[in-house]
This record gives C-alpha cells, sequence and structure tokens, in this order.
C-alpha cells in the first residue's frame, strides 16, 4: 500500500513549482525537504483538510 501523496509547493528561494511526497499516515507538522531546483532548505507545513488530503505551505526556514 503506498502511503504517498504529491503535493505541489512553490520554492519560497527560487519560486519554482516543484513537487514533494508527503506521507498520508503521519499527522499533521513540519518537515525540511531541499527544493529540487535550487537546493536550498524548504520548511513544509502539512495539514489535512476534512477529507484527509494534505495541505501543504512552503516557507523558509528563517520566516
Amino acid at each position: 500500500m503506498n502511503n504517498l501523496e504529491l503535493a505541489q509547493i512553490r520554492c519560497p528561494y527560487c519560486a519554482e513549482t516543484t513537487e514533494v511526497h508527503v506521507d498520508i499516515e503521519c499527522d499533521t507538522g513540519d518537515l525540511v525537504e531541499d527544493c529540487s531546483v535550487c537546493c536550498r532548505p524548504i520548511l513544509l507545513h502539512v495539514e489535512y483538510d476534512e477529507s484527509g488530503t494534505a495541505i501543504v505551505s512552503a516557507t523558509t526556514e528563517s520566516d
């Protein structure tokens, strides 16, 4: 069973759109993933709506 869901984000550094994998069995929280374009660390905040769809926001680590 695949527990990963793809989410599109915009890198807060280079503004490129990229996809990240989110584990749908994990609780709401924060994680860090490097941008696939500029390689800078993006702080991802993951929440889930009523239907269980991941809502991912991306910021710099200093925001």
